[in-house]
Formats: C-alpha cells, structure tokens, sequence
C-alpha cells in the first residue's frame, strides 16, 4: 500500500496538476517540471517574465546569452521560493547563479538548483512507520555566451539533472533519474536612442532550453520527456532622465513536447518531439495556440537603488489554466541587492505559489567592466 500512496505523491509532483470541468482539457506533462519554476524575486515580480528583461544575477535561469551583457566583472545570486506553504512547510526551490565576465565580448555561467518535496513517512499496510523518505531534485549547469555584435549575443548551457524518487523499501520499482538537457540562447540590446521628451532602447530575447533525451522513473516503464521549453520575447526602456526609468516587456513561451495523444505509443523521440510540437494537438491549429504562455511585466527603477515591478501571467484554462497577478520590489545598496515578489491567483486553479513571498539577493565582485 505504501509504494501505491508514493507513486500517486510522485505523480503529483512529475506534472502539473490539470483541473477543468470540459472535456477538452488536453494538458502536457513532463518529469522534472522543476526545471521551469522561476526562482528569483524580480522575475517573479514581474509576471515570471526573464528571457528579454535586462541582464541581472539570475540571467542563467531565464536566457544565459545576457551574461555577456553584464556589467560588472563577477557576479552572485542565491534564490529561495517555498512551494505549497499553505499546506507544508518543507517543499521548496532553492538555489545559486555565478557570473564571470572574461572580456568585452564573452562570460561564463553557472548555476545549482534544489528542488526537495520535503519528508514523506512511510508506512506498511497495518500503518506501522517503516522509512522516512525525502525526494528531491536537483540540475547543475554551465553556459558560455558570447557576443556577436555589439547589440547581440548568443550562449550554449549544458545541464545535468538529477530526479530521486526511489524508495529505500522492498518492491518499490521507482528508480533515481540522471540525465541532461542543452539550451540555446540570444539576446539583443539596442544602443540608447532619443525619443524626443526621452531616451530608450530596445531589447529581445530567446532561450530555447532543456533540449535532451526522454527519462524513465520505472525500469523498461514509459519514458516521458523533460520540459523542453521555447521562451520568445521583447521589450522598451523608457529613459525618462538620469533617476528614473521604466521597462516594459512581453514574453510568451511553449513547451516543445509532443501534445497528448500523439506518442501513445512510446515511439517519438525527443528531437522529433521538438518539431512535432508545433503541429500535432488533436484540436489543430486552434488548440496549438493555446499552448502558447504570455506574459507582460513592467518594472520602474530609480536612480538604479529602488524598483517596483508588476505583471501579469495567462495560461489557457484547456492547458493548465494558470493565470496570476504578481508585485515585488527591489533595493540595491552598494554591491549588495535584495529583491521580493508575491502573487495573486487569478485563476480557479490553485496555484502553489499563493500567499507566498519569494525573494532572492545578489551580489557585484570586482569592478565595473566599463573600466577594463
């Protein structure tokens, strides 16, 4: 009875919980979906937007290709998210981000993130106490970006990923899952134009990341694949003068996983996966689009020591139904950065992250860039 009990508990957390009251919900589920839960406190205050904002200590997560854009010569950021607060209080997401600037055109980054379902008592079928187990999850990767041009960039991570849900008991067939994804990234800054009573500058950005192959939690069980994910977006600076600024930006993403029912059969591997995403949902064209994310995020900085951010995220009510409202703010002083966010459902799907502050800090080691 207890593997029974575990395997639904791991279930839950290897997908995203769906719930619609239509016959048409027609979800996808991946192994780790850890691997897209946005760690950090200014993303997460901006609608979990990240792929086209400007470069700060937790780019790695979002678009590693903007570690090239950075400006300062070394860089840290430590990130703490709790998970489902409201119903325990030892599931969370945490982790930490390094950037090193090598020169002008190039940099290096990495990252480790932690995702643990907390303790779990396991019991036989009498209800005797047999085990305590802790599963968890866990990635580790490492990206080199460089720049192109003086407006554009482009950055390759590679990561390894780690799923443990096995279980120390007899007659558990749950296995530890090691395996790796690649990204691929861009992003584009425009130079700093006049616009008349203001100045501003474009940015835009691409990440395409964890591309690798399918994993099974069951020896000779169903392989599933792991969230291959598209993220695209763009976004305005608003210069107003020398104190104040304020950034607009729009992002949509796409899991580029086969839509169910389409590899009922096992057979599609990953890399056919990616491209068969974009064309084989049972409801055509009109479903492929509810597959897409969006988001819109803002953020207005002052004299680059103050910021408070807003955003909103939307999800197709047939796709997962996630829709949410965020705020959070950010204070730098001197190398050191903190910055917050919370959420606000909007959905009447519950969403892990209500009632829950998230927040992450940075810190700036060695000199400006600007200087070398």
């Amino acid at each position: 009875m207890q593997n029974k009990i575990i395997l639904l508990l791991a279930a839950l957390f290897l997908i995203t919980p769906k719930i619609d009251a239509q016959d048409e919900v027609n979800a996808i589920t991946t192994a780790a979906p850890f691997l897209l839960i946005t760690p950090d406190g200014r993303s997460g205050g901006m609608g979990d937007i990240g792929v086209a904002t400007s470069p700060d200590f937790n780019s790695q997560h979002h678009n590693p290709a903007k570690a090239a854009f950075n400006d300062m010569e070394f860089s840290i950021g430590v990130n703490f998210t709790p998970w489902m607060r409201e119903l325990v209080n030892d599931v969370y997401l945490g982790g930490f981000s390094v950037t090193n600037k090598l020169n002008e055109r190039s940099a290096w980054a990495a990252s480790f993130k932690y995702f643990t379902l907390g303790e779990i008592q396991l019991t036989d079928n009498d209800g005797n106490d047999i085990s305590i187990e802790k599963p968890n999850e866990l990635a580790v990767d490492g990206t080199y970006a460089l720049k192109l041009s003086e407006s554009f960039s482009l950055g390759v991570t590679l990561r390894y990923i780690r799923s443990d849900f096995a279980l120390k008991v007899q007659n558990s067939d749950l296995q530890t899952v090691n395996s790796f994804g690649v990204d691929v990234s861009g992003y584009f800054e425009s130079a700093e134009s006049n616009f008349g009573d203001f100045n501003g500058l474009f940015r835009g950005g691409f990440n395409i990341s964890n591309i690798g192959p399918k994993v099974s939690y069951v020896p000779g069980g169903r392989e599933n694949f792991i969230p291959t994910n598209m993220k695209l977006g763009a976004g305005f600076d608003f210069i107003l003068d020398d104190y104040n600024k304020v950034a607009l930006t729009l992002e949509t993403t796409k899991l580029l996983v086969p839509t169910p029912p389409s590899d009922f059969d096992n057979s599609i591997g990953f890399f056919e996966g990616m491209f068969s995403s974009f064309g084989d949902a049972p409801g055509g064209f009109s479903e492929e689009i509810k597959e897409f994310t969006w988001a819109i995020g803002s953020e207005y900085m002052y004299s680059d020591a103050f910021a408070f951010r807003a955003g909103y995220f939307h999800e197709s009510d047939t796709k997962g139904a996630r829709k949410f409202f965020t705020v959070g703010a950010g204070f730098k002083f001197r190398a050191a950065s903190i910055d917050f966010s919370y959420l606000f459902n909007a959905s009447d799907i519950n969403n892990p992250l209500e009632n829950t502050l998230r927040f992450s800090l940075g810190f700036n080691l060695g000199e400006s860039f600007s200087y070398f």
